[in-house]
């Protein structure tokens, strides 16, 4: 079946289609980016949510709680569970969605495994246009699950509207909290397994480090103890994240993801803006079509790149 053929299946709803396409885009670069580009107008409407923490935590149990709850919710989701990559056979277990048994039959629900292939920040190399593809596919809610992580796999940060850190009474004391990395990057922060001793003392030590924490867009990550296996606060912890999606609204009711980035990518962003000036005055550029290009391309990469929804700038370089 050709890619054109696939599209059309796609667009129709077909999710042999999709789960095809997200092959190729995970598998086939060059073709990829043609994707992409064909879906785009497509995406934007999805709020997608970061599931990270060490591994043990509980991650997949609430993943499958947390789906469960936005179909009861009335949303359709999507699932990206990404599992690490065997760097002695070159495999992967792919083992996450069999604790997601409930999910199975339900046809709001997609799911898809994903191996690491190499990705060190928690994600696989292409899970972010995996998750595309989801957006397009109409998806309301896409629940990104990353490997177990240690300190720095912090690429969720930048997949993410909303991330979940998820952690268990044993995750360590209090100089463990205000260490730089994982802890930095949670909107939420979910202390799992909370029937186990020493919760308290966990929520209490996350709560200290988040009152030190500069507060980003008024936003103060609340603390929630829950209990995947039995459900206990999923639903809690639901409407905390789904509360993220009212702070990124815009008006058009699309959602725009507004995580923080790095300095790096504030530079490169800067030069971006500087480049599009640049070419905007040029007289290479008085044709529309070659306005409307350089518009939309580098829209594009703002967007699908650096996550930022502030493109107003390049609307002011020329009317379209």
């Amino acid at each position: 079946m050709t890619t054109s053929e696939l599209l059309t299946e796609f667009r129709g709803g077909s999710k042999r289609a999709c789960a095809r396409l997200m092959s190729v885009v995970e598998n086939e670069p060059d073709a990829a980016t043609a994707i992409l580009d064909e879906l785009y107008p497509l995406m934007g409407r999805a709020f997608r949510i970061g599931i990270t923490g060490p591994p043990g935590a509980g991650k997949s149990t609430l993943v499958e709680k947390l789906g469960r709850e936005c179909r009861n919710r009335g949303r359709t989701v999507g699932i990206v569970a990404v599992d690490p990559t065997s760097p002695f056979s070159g495999g992967a277990l792919l083992g996450d969605r069999v604790r997601m048994p409930s999910l199975f039959t339900d046809p709001g629900v997609f799911i898809r495994s994903m191996a690491t292939r190499g990705g060190v920040g928690g994600l696989a190399t292409r899970t972010k246009e995996v998750c595309d593809v989801l957006d397009a596919f109409g998806r309301d809610c896409i629940i990104i699950e990353t490997v177990g992580v240690g300190q720095t796999e912090l690429d969720i940060a930048g997949a993410a509207h909303s991330t979940v850190v998820v952690l268990v009474p044993e995750s360590g004391d209090g100089i463990q909290t205000m260490k730089a990395g994982l802890m930095e990057i949670g909107d939420l922060f979910c202390v799992n397994k909370s029937d186990r001793e020493g919760a308290d003392r966990m929520v209490m030590e996350i709560e200290t480090m988040v009152e030190m924490k500069t507060k980003t867009n008024g936003w103060v990550p609340p603390v929630v103890k829950t209990v995947a296996t039995n459900g206990l606060a999923v639903p809690q912890s639901l409407a905390t994240t789904l509360n993220m999606q009212q702070v990124h609204a815009v008006p058009d009711e699309t959602i725009s993801c507004t995580v923080d980035v790095s300095p790096v990518w504030e530079q490169k962003i800067s030069a971006i803006r500087c480049h599009a000036t640049q070419l905007s005055s040029s007289p290479m550029m008085n044709a529309p079509e070659q306005r409307q290009r350089l518009f939309f391309g580098a829209e594009y990469f703002v967007r699908a790149a650096c996550r930022q929804p502030d493109l107003d700038f390049l609307g002011e370089l020329w009317p379209m």
